[in-house]
């Protein structure tokens, strides 16, 4: 390691590292130097100058975001001629720029309100008419307002180096030059909305956000996307029960500042005007609203008469749902029930990939290893549609780091335009695709693979195998697709597994099973929708559903309850690459209970005997008794969010094909939750295809 540099600024000695830029060398010991155009991870473009310090033996203002320290540089960040430089950086910008500050978006907000109040002159010496032109919509999520823009070029830069989309640039000269998108007047994009929470000014607005509140005016809370597996942390913006925006702008979780378009827009399916608050019975005119006790006092007392009688009653649970509700789903089911059948729809193998890793704790690979890595493998997904974070998180690698990738997928993906090989391969053939790359993969000095839904069963296997014959460190992602899909597996949704991938007595019958069953008296169904795309064969059986919509699996059932989103109840969740990170309750709908409420009263009504069932109480057990999530609670006390490795004993998984069947979402699709969100749906990109 090189040894750390000694510079002075403003007479706080500082040690960093060779390279550092003096602006990151200011800010490590607490001192701000304002900047626009400088953003951490992007390419420097020293375009605003607002971040000019004197340098001593240097005969001129220096950008602090372009240079980099050297031993003995004396800094001051705060000197007479800073002050006066900076001043008069904000009179030019403030040229043409509207002082619409009481209607603009980024009101308590905006870095250029507060560089304004730190540093700007009274009068202004421009007096001159404004330049003006008309606001523009680019797209029903995103507005520019070119007056406001300073011309920082984040958001060209975040879109393009960040992304690889390129779908903004500049056009004229001068005082009408301005930011533009990709196709004539609209933009053609991911529509993640980057551009908008990176813009330091009011240029870039939301369309989900515009005119609707103040930052001050809301309460923001911490929680984690409801969408796809990768973990993302989201702020809510609440105000009066409803959420008016999201974002990460305080940077604190996994993922930085990135969130995709359904982080930070697909929120709305929480007041769609067809989401359930009431329990619904089923009568011979149809279904009828009635009161939470009526309708679980129905449940209990068919449960305990075909319990009594030792009939058939078949659970599957969510990929959706918390850690916690799962962990007492699958308790509930077993203990309370005596159920034939405890399963999930499994969107990716992870048993097959648990099993065949052991006890190896160090082969998973976390998303902060994928920033980190040498070398990548992606195989059969298209990660940029799929996981749109750990795609970023590669890309920023790439451009970082140098990470060498290489892709195997069924068609074209984003991750080839950097790629040092870029191979095709049908589902099912990507072993054979892997093998040609054999040398290659052992001439790097570590490796990650992310294997999609199509590597599955003795597939994993074989992968791991490979893996292990390369000679190098091999870590490993089982890519899944929703925001729980990991933890629905870790806690014990499955036939022939208990929580922590512990054998099962007596292993039960898997959801295809379950739902060709003619024999099958009861299927209860906690925020699942199996028979989207499959038939109950068991036709006379009594059907539970807990759901957020009445979906064909709610519109099939006996008694429909209202069940709460990931935005309105607390617990925690894991991630595809096993980080375990908490919910906290944003939005509030009337009517609608969290799952494990729902469980709660209805084990109550039972007379059953399950222990606590409260979040915490339930944490402790998981803690105490599943593998790999011993040190969990770290996460409630706001410690770093641990990783999860699992282990594996006993008997080979069940290795059936049909077991797997990932929903093949792409950017703006999300299941049922994707059905119900009004701003994915209208979007010109959606629903958009995989592999394009």
């Amino acid at each position: 390691m090189a040894e750390l540099i000694n510079l002075t600024i403003d007479g706080v000695s500082v040690q960093a590292a060779p390279g550092t830029l003096v602006i990151n060398a200011a800010r490590s010991v607490g001192i701000e130097i304002p900047a626009f155009c400088y953003y951490e991870g992007l390419s420097l473009q020293a375009a605003c100058r607002m971040c000019l310090v004197e340098v001593e033996r240097m005969p001129k203002l220096q950008t602090a975001c372009t240079l980099t320290v050297s031993e003995g540089m004396v800094v001051t960040t705060d000197s007479p001629a800073v002050v006066t430089a900076r001043k008069s950086m904000l009179e030019f910008l403030l040229t043409n720029h509207p002082l619409d500050c009481p209607v603009c978006d980024k009101g308590g907000e905006c870095e250029l309100q507060d560089a304004v109040y730190r540093y700007g002159a009274g009068e202004g010496r421009f007096t001159h008419i404004k330049h003006h032109v008309d606001e523009k919509q680019f797209s029903p999520v995103v507005y520019y307002d070119a007056p406001r823009c300073i011309l920082c070029y984040r958001c060209v830069r975040i879109c393009d180096e960040g992304l690889g989309v390129a779908a903004l640039g500049l056009v004229n000269r001068g005082v009408t030059v301005e930011i533009a998108p990709n196709r004539g007047s609209r933009l053609e994009c991911d529509e993640c909305g980057m551009c908008i929470d990176i813009c330091p000014v009011g240029a870039l607005t939301s369309g989900t956000y515009r005119y609707q509140t103040r930052p001050w005016e809301m309460r923001h809370v911490g929680t984690v996307c409801a969408h796809c597996g990768d973990g993302c942390k989201t702020t809510l913006g609440v105000r009066n029960g409803a959420i008016t925006r999201a974002n990460n702008r305080d940077r604190s979780g996994i993922n930085g500042e990135f969130l995709c378009v359904k982080g930070r827009f697909a929120f709305d399916f929480v007041d769609h005007p067809e989401r359930l608050q009431t329990p619904l019975l089923r009568t011979a005119d149809g279904f009828e609203p009635v009161s939470w006790a009526r309708a679980l006092g129905h449940i209990a007392e068919r449960f305990l008469e075909i319990k009594a009688r030792n009939g058939r009653i078949g659970v599957v649970g969510s990929n959706l749902t918390t850690n916690e509700e799962d962990f007492f789903l699958q308790k509930f089911a077993r203990e309370g029930l005596g159920a034939v059948g405890v399963d999930h729809i499994r969107t990716g193998d992870l048993p097959a990939l648990v099993a065949a890793l052991g006890t190896r704790s160090g082969a998973w690979a976390s998303s902060a290893d994928l920033y980190n890595c040498r070398a990548a493998v992606i195989v059969a997904s298209d990660l940029s549609q799929q996981h749109p974070f750990l795609a970023f998180q590669l890309r920023a690698n790439w451009r970082h780091h140098g990470m060498r990738c290489y892709t195997v997928t069924p068609g074209p993906v984003r991750e080839d335009s950097y790629a040092v090989t870029a191979l095709r391969a049908a589902p099912g053939d990507e072993l054979a695709a892997l093998e040609s790359l054999r040398e290659k993969l052992k001439a790097e000095p570590e490796l990650v693979i992310l294997a999609g839904a199509s590597v599955r069963a003795d597939a994993l296997t074989r992968l791991v195998a490979f893996g292990d014959s390369l000679g190098i460190p091999v870590r490993y992602v089982c890519l899944l697709d929703y925001a729980n899909s990991r933890g629905a597996a870790d806690m014990g949704l499955l036939p022939d597994r208990l929580p922590g991938y512990r054998p099962a007595e007596g292993p039960g019958l898997a959801l295809p099973d379950m739902l060709a069953d003619p024999a099958l008296d009861a299927l209860w169904v906690m925020g699942a929708d199996p028979l989207a795309s499959s038939h109950l064969a068991a036709e006379s059986a009594f059907v539970v559903v807990q759901d957020l919509f009445l979906t064909p699996t709610a519109a099939r059932a006996d008694v429909v309850l209202a069940s709460a989103s990931a935005y309105e109840k607390a617990g925690t969740v894991t991630s595809v690459c096993g980080e375990v990170q908490k919910l906290a309750r944003g939005a509030s709908v009337a009517g609608a209970k969290s799952d494990l409420e729902i469980m709660s009263l209805l084990a109550a009504r039972m007379g059953l005997a399950l222990g606590p069932s409260d979040n915490a109480s339930l944490l402790e057990e998981i803690c105490r008794s599943v593998p790999g999530y011993e040190n969990v609670q770290a996460v409630l006390q706001g410690g770093v969010t641990p990783v999860v490795c699992p282990v594996w004993s006993g008997p080979q998984p069940d290795s059936r094909p049909d077991l797997i069947r990932s929903s093949e979402d792409t950017l703006f699709t999300s299941g049922v939750l994707g059905r119900y969100s009004r701003v994915l749906n209208s979007l010109s990109e959606a629903p958009g295809r995989l592999y394009r």
